[in-house]
């Protein structure tokens, strides 16, 4: 018995560099696909197609990019930058274990949206909830579209601190971009 299922899907890796991760938009239902049968995507895309199963495995029809956002995973050793600290470091004040806040460019217009989470010991590993997609980023993003058309850069950094930051540039080719990919690009 054949079903499908029409949608927009979010690519991340999947659980092998042989396959990639397909979050639906909407329900954040998982499908895993090969990657050779996606190969012009980047972790991060937003597709739009169509998922058919044929048996267990499913396929993708007739699939679209429709934004080249793109997501970054970096674990490191660097320092978080200013804007993230102090997002943190005001949620952790409030006894909040998320919050965001707007960043603004030399010319005082936005240029990111940070939202920091905070990386409770003993906890889940928010870093590979992200990853894995077990934690859908797509919540963030569309906060972030609202008023300003993607393609955006997502970093997903975990700095080594209680904290995971989620930061999305809003020019994935201005001069942020450059700078938080020279501090915190693999």
């Amino acid at each position: 018995m054949t079903r499908s299922t029409t949608g927009s899907f979010r690519v991340l890796s999947g659980r092998s560099g042989e396959e990639w991760l397909l979050l639906d938009v909407q329900s954040a239902d998982p499908a895993y696909l090969p990657r050779s049968s996606l190969p012009d995507v980047s972790v991060g895309n937003r597709i739009a197609g169509d998922l058919v199963w044929d048996g267990e495995e499913p396929a993708l029809v007739d699939a679209t990019v429709e934004t080249a956002t793109r997501f970054r995973f970096s674990r490191t050793e660097e320092p978080i930058f200013e804007a993230a600290r102090s997002c943190f470091e005001t949620a952790r004040a409030e006894g909040e274990a998320m919050n965001s806040r707007v960043t603004y460019g030399t010319d005082r217009d936005p240029n990111g949206v940070v939202y920091t989470f905070a990386d409770s010991p003993g906890g889940p590993d928010l870093f590979s909830a992200f990853r894995d997609g077990h934690k859908p980023l797509d919540p963030l993003v569309a906060r972030a579209a609202e008023g300003v058309d993607p393609p955006f850069s997502v970093w997903i950094i975990d700095p080594r601190e209680p904290v995971v930051v989620v930061y999305i540039v809003l020019d994935p080719d201005g001069l942020l971009e450059r700078t938080v990919a020279e501090t915190y690009g693999q």
